[in-house]
C-alpha cells in the first residue's frame, strides 16, 4: 500500500522560501504515469493544487503559484520536495502531497494517495 509523509519545518519567516520533501513508501515515484502533487487548504478555504512531477521527471505548476514555486525529486530516496519562494501570511495553510492517476488538478476525486498533511505558517 502506497503512503505519502511530509515532512519540512513548520514555521517560515515572511519574504524566505519554503521546502517540504514528501517521503513515498509502497510504490515507486518512478512508476509509470503517476503524478506527484502538492495541494494545501488555508485556514478556513478549500483545497488548492500547486503543482505536480510526473514519473518521468516533468513538473506541472498552478499559473497562480508557478513563479514562486518548483517541485524535484529524488529517485534514489524515493522522495520529491516543493519550493515556494518569497512567502507571505497568506502562504499560511496545510500542506499535503499526494499521487494521481494523470494530471489530478482540481479534481479532488482523482487522487489515490494522500498524505497526512503538515501546517505551515508563515510569520515573523
Amino acid at each position: 500500500q502506497v503512503q505519502l509523509q511530509e515532512s519540512g519545518p513548520g514555521l517560515v519567516r515572511p519574504s524566505q522560501t519554503l521546502s517540504l520533501t514528501c517521503t513515498v513508501s509502497g510504490g515507486s515515484i518512478t512508476t509509470y504515469y503517476n503524478y506527484w502533487n502538492w495541494i494545501r487548504q488555508p485556514p478556513g478555504k478549500g483545497l488548492e493544487w500547486m503543482g505536480a512531477i510526473t514519473s518521468s521527471g516533468s513538473t506541472y505548476y498552478s499559473p497562480s503559484l508557478k513563479s514562486r514555486t518548483s517541485i524535484s525529486r529524488d529517485t534514489s530516496k524515493n522522495q520529491f520536495t516543493l519550493q515556494l519562494s518569497s512567502v507571505t501570511p497568506e502562504d499560511t495553510a496545510e500542506y499535503y502531497c499526494a499521487g494521481s492517476r494523470g494530471l489530478g488538478g482540481d479534481n479532488w476525486s482523482s487522487y489515490s494517495y494522500w498524505g497526512h498533511g503538515t501546517q505551515v505558517t508563515v510569520s515573523s
